[in-house]
């Protein structure tokens, strides 16, 4: 069998214009700490690495990671590249264990997890090109004939071009929609009904008929949620998104424990062991990781299992294939989120300026390839408005 003979790794940082983001844009973890609350701009994530997996027999796989580039590069170049060196791509189970054992004193979760993701998504690429079949296909198949997928751009902005914005998606035929809290703790009563404003507004626009969704990304406090949750009841949320800070899971688990809303979370989480800690817990209504941050293909698939068994819905971070693979494989997973193809603001849309073979929403679903190997990615050919690092 093929083995692998290097690992090439590829920072590709835009350089090119950047749409604003004003104040209030979306709160974050970081708002306790910031000058101006709800700037997501320390979030940003304007550099994106590639990895690709090279076998003797000219077969490239493809992977990547959105979170700190260039640690996650330096992790893959000096600690990772040297235990995958000729082995069998194949053998991906023990290779995610070799490089999870042996990079356990640093690694674990964040820097080290997202490393190792990003390299076992360019694995099961690879292994997908060598037996002629996509992803899904190799880890449970086709379980929808497509996949749903809900509309997640909706960040805090004006009410009229908030409103203006969440029609248009429901004219374009998503069932759901997501938006981004602006306001926090620091903000008082004035920003509770600031957000509160924000989500009757979609409401109007979307109507009764399509689901909201909203996304505090970590920047708000226990006790500010529980007041959040008991104001925003009458709108019908399907949930509500990483409330409180990614540790602090018991909170997670009284937010839960109210049955206003559903709660998610797990985009910062890491590792089966993770999950099944915040499951013992009865943390979350929805698991959302994202498999270039979880431990890839070969961590997300056991993840789906444990949540199927109990009962937990899956709808991953994020859109990209690497995710919509794994929807289709699972029953766990009944919808998926989709970035809609933007200039470049956040980073989040980033993908899309740099890879060939992302699906296209049409009437909110999309669809994957039976006949494309591995993720069915190819490169694009970088232009000015990125500057490569290898």
């Amino acid at each position: 069998m093929p083995r692998i003979t290097d690992v090439r790794t590829t920072i590709w940082e835009w350089v090119g214009p950047v749409a604003p983001m004003p104040p209030h844009f979306c709160t974050t973890a970081s708002d306790l700490v910031a000058d101006v609350t709800g700037s997501i701009s320390g979030f940003r994530f304007l550099g994106w690495l590639v990895v690709e997996i090279v076998l003797d027999d000219g077969t490239i796989g493809i992977g990547n990671a959105a979170l700190a580039p260039h640690a996650t590069k330096a992790t893959i170049d000096t600690y990772l590249k040297p235990l995958l060196i000729g082995t069998d791509p194949l053998d991906s189970e023990y290779i995610w264990q070799s490089m999870y054992r042996r990079t356990l004193p640093f690694g674990r979760k964040g820097i080290g997890m997202t490393a190792i993701s990003a390299v076992d998504l360019a694995i099961w690429d690879a292994k997908g090109k060598l037996l002629k079949q996509p992803v899904f296909k190799l880890i449970g198949g086709r379980t929808k004939p497509k996949l749903e997928v809900y509309a997640s751009r909706l960040y805090s902005q004006p009410l009229d071009t908030l409103y203006a914005e969440a029609r248009a998606y429901a004219e374009q035929g998503f069932k759901s929609v997501k938006i981004r809290f602006g306001w926090g703790p620091k903000d008082g009563l004035e920003g509770l009904h600031k957000n509160v404003d924000l989500v009757k507004t979609t409401r109007e626009a979307v109507g009764d008929k399509v689901d909201i969704m909203a996304d505090a990304y970590m920047g708000w406090s226990l006790e500010y949620a529980k007041r959040m949750l008991r104001l925003l009841a009458p709108f019908n949320l399907r949930w509500v998104e990483e409330p409180v800070i990614s540790d602090d899971l018991h909170a997670y688990a009284e937010l839960k424990a109210m049955n206003i809303t559903a709660i998610s979370g797990g985009e910062h989480e890491y590792t089966l062991h993770g999950f099944r800690q915040a499951l013992d817990l009865k943390a979350f209504d929805i698991v959302q990781f994202d498999v270039n941050r979880v431990g890839g293909i070969t961590a997300a698939k056991k993840i789906a299992d444990l949540c199927e068994a109990n009962d937990i819905a899956v709808i991953p971070h994020a859109g990209q294939m690497h995710n919509y693979h794994l929807s289709m494989s699972s029953y766990a997973a009944p919808i998926s989120e989709y970035f809609p193809k933007v200039p470049v603001e956040v980073g989040n849309e980033l993908f899309w300026y740099i890879f060939d073979g992302e699906p296209v929403a049409e009437n909110g679903f999309v669809n994957l390839s039976d006949s494309k190997p591995g993720f069915g990615l190819t490169l694009k050919t970088p232009d000015a408005n990125f500057k490569l690092t290898r």
